[in-house]
């Protein structure tokens, strides 16, 4: 099996890309960059250089992920969302120069395994999305996202949890969260900064 590239697409000769994987129309990968198995770039998506994506991930149409991204097997990005790189973004510096690539320094965005990042929602680098967490569309991720966290406003704030079918989990009169679709089940337990983190229970 071998990957297809839509005749309009750019694609650097030093990107890899794996098995199975898909460039549609207008999409560029820049050099260096990594893409893994069975993975989907719609029209008009970009691939910055050097970022590295997994297996069977899909970049929806306009999605943008500029370097250095880290984007882990099963990640979802719906149409338009922005994965920034700079923190103190100018155009140009103090004097007044163009800002040139060695004038500031790339930071990136890592979104891990089972993640969805829903339509126009923009992650501020540096941040990471938490595994199978799920950011609602229009929502500006300006911190980290807990596994299975569920997150939505500008800037986004955690209103749930979500299991591994996507669907918003319910709280049980035991405490524990299940999902409505598969009946898996899950608990609150507490991190060492203080914070609330989902563990998957056992069967």
């Amino acid at each position: 099996m071998s990957h297809r590239i839509l005749p309009s697409a750019q694609v650097d000769p030093s990107a890899e890309l794996g098995d199975g994987t898909t460039v549609w129309d207008l999409a560029q990968i820049r050099e260096d960059a990594r893409l893994g198995a069975g993975c989907i770039v719609g029209r008009g998506a970009y691939v910055g250089s050097g970022v590295r994506i997994g297996d069977n991930v899909k970049l929806q149409n306009h999605a943008l992920v500029y370097e250095p991204a880290v984007l882990e097997d099963g990640v979802f990005v719906g149409p338009a969302v922005v994965l920034t790189n700079d923190r103190e973004p100018r155009s140009v510096d103090p004097d007044g120069k163009l800002k040139r690539a060695s004038d500031w320094e790339a930071v990136g965005v890592h979104v891990a395994e089972g993640a969805s990042l829903g339509a126009r929602s923009v992650c501020v680098a540096p941040v990471r999305i938490g595994r199978w967490a799920m950011v609602a569309a229009g929502a500006v991720v300006t911190r980290d996202v807990p596994d299975f966290g569920l997150v939505a406003g500008v800037p986004a704030r955690r209103i749930g949890w979500v299991g591994k079918a996507g669907a918003r989990l319910a709280e049980g009169p035991d405490g524990t969260w299940e999902c409505p679709r598969t009946g898996e089940r899950y608990a609150e337990t507490p991190a060492a900064d203080g914070s609330t983190v989902l563990i998957e229970k056992e069967a």
